[in-house]
């Protein structure tokens, strides 16, 4: 029966230390089955042995702790359905709150032109250009291989050729000017690594983790290519954004503004370039 499959993957899963392993043991039973976890307590059938090998599977990938969404190979962000491995990070909640206010921002535009700095698996870019259907969006990263999954998202969605993918560290290879400039930039200290979970060190890509200063960065860089008035809205760790909002004064950014996230810490920090529109 699946609520036998689910306790006994609750069971596997609490052992090997994931955090969650109720609603991660229902996902993946869920998943063998074909089903929803709303329909998992009124299924009445059997476990086939084809599903029981299958699932097994899925154990051992998330017992190694292996981030259940690469398990799935995909996540949901937003309106979108993402396909996610370890290209990319996986989007995460707090993401959601850099987007609501960039399209908060965006509400005044007919056709804004904004720009991704590190676009990952493309959900940022893709979820503007998703929620904002005149918003068109130019995406860029360093890693080939983030931007090859990019193009698969962008593939799969339907933002009518208003999202164009490329190449650049940083910002290196734009040319403004833009009315939004947005960027999730790796933002954990070298120090702090070892710190983190093993869904994130053993898996998650290093180089879109760890960095130091590089918020800052993209808001010196981002000063050359927005327009006056234009807005840059920068992710950074828990605690560290009351440091980069001072940055960003010190710059020249005005009206800069800390958002929290859904657990009260402030993720996202946001600032206006000088000027008119």
């Amino acid at each position: 029966m699946p609520l036998d499959s689910v306790h006994q993957v609750e069971r596997e899963l609490r052992a090997a230390g994931v955090p969650t392993p109720r609603v991660d043991a229902e996902i993946l039973v869920a998943e063998v089955l074909g089903l929803r976890r709303s329909q998992l307590y009124a299924a009445g059938r059997d476990v086939t042995e084809v599903e029981a090998a299958r699932l097994r599977e899925l154990i051992e990938r998330r017992t190694a702790r292996e981030p259940l969404a690469y398990i799935l190979g995909e996540w949901g962000f937003r309106r979108l359905l993402l396909k996610v491995d370890d290209r990319a990070l996986i989007p995460r909640p707090e993401t959601e709150v850099v987007v609501e206010r960039c399209l908060e921002f965006l509400g005044d535009f007919a056709e804004p032109r904004v720009l991704d700095v590190g676009v990952g698996s493309g959900a940022i870019a893709l979820a503007i250009a998703d929620e904002h259907r005149g918003a068109q969006v130019v995406a860029v990263d360093s890693s080939l291989a983030a931007l090859a999954l990019a193009r698969e998202n962008l593939a799969r969605a339907s933002v009518d050729g208003r999202v164009h993918l490329a190449q650049s560290d940083l910002l290196d290879a734009v040319r403004g000017p833009f009315d939004l400039v947005v960027s999730n930039p790796p933002y954990v200290g070298p120090d702090e690594y070892e710190r983190l979970q093993p869904e994130i060190r053993l898996y998650e890509p290093y180089e879109a983790v760890v960095g130091a200063g590089v918020g800052r960065v993209v808001a010196e860089r981002a000063a050359t290519v927005l327009r006056p008035g234009g807005l840059l809205v920068l992710e950074c760790g828990d605690g560290q954004g009351a440091g980069l909002a001072a940055e960003l004064r010190d710059l020249g950014y005005e009206a800069v503004v800390e958002t929290s996230d859904l657990a009260g810490r402030d993720r996202v920090v946001e600032g206006i370039w000088p000027g008119t529109r």
